[in-house]
């Protein structure tokens, strides 16, 4: 019978390489990190780097967003992936806060407002310095949770709570931590040779028996 891994002890190489480490979103204050997740659904971090500044000099605050029409936006989103919607959603997300100091930071509150689901607030969460309410889980820990074995699950709500029942709270930034390593190492094609994970990734264990 198979030793079952223990993913607390298993997982704290990761945690202490990437600790602390920035998200890639080139943010400069709570607001653009806001502006800049609600962007980046399903659009690469690169673009919105790109296309941030521009965007911040004509609204370098809630305040001035709020006073938006979602249209006004347009010219400053281009080539982002659903972009009428998030102008809709910037607007009506700062014509609820109203200013930069009444930025929630809990889950609860961030994921009333529109535009964000769980995978954004916990973002927003960590990067904020705030306490962790649950586990970053993008399509990079998608793919490094399922390879490494941690679960078969593919579904974003459901790996963050096998991660969350698995992991005590002190550890809930190893979804970040796997995003790092997705990004990095674990590409879809990824360099197992270079893994910190390789000794204990079912994958790459699956991958070396096919070989010989």
């Amino acid at each position: 019978m198979p030793v079952k891994t223990d993913w607390s002890k298993a997982l704290q190489p990761l945690l202490e390489r990437y600790k602390g480490k920035k998200h890639p979103l080139n943010y400069h204050s709570v607001y653009q990190l806001m502006v800049m997740v609600v962007l980046s659904a399903q659009t690469s971090d690169d673009l919105i780097n790109q296309k941030a500044p521009a965007f911040f000099k004509v609204y370098p605050n809630m305040t001035k967003l709020s006073k938006a029409k979602p249209e006004e936006l347009y010219d400053y989103l281009g080539g982002i992936r659903n972009f009428a919607n998030k102008a809709k959603w910037l607007t009506g997300i700062a014509g609820q806060i109203g200013s930069d100091k009444a930025i929630p930071l809990s889950q609860e509150a961030l994921t009333a407002l529109p535009g964000i689901g769980r995978k954004s607030a916990n973002v927003i969460l960590r990067e904020a310095g705030a306490a962790a309410e649950g586990i970053i889980v993008d399509l990079h820990v998608i793919r490094v949770a399922t390879r490494l074995g941690i679960t078969r699950e593919e579904d974003p709500k459901k790996i963050e709570e096998v991660l969350m029942k698995m992991l005590p709270p002190s550890q809930w930034d190893a979804g970040m931590a796997m995003s790092f390593l997705g990004r990095e190492i674990c590409h879809p094609k990824p360099q197992c040779e270079i893994c910190p994970m390789n000794s204990i990734c079912a994958w790459y264990k699956r991958e070396k028996n096919s070989k010989k």
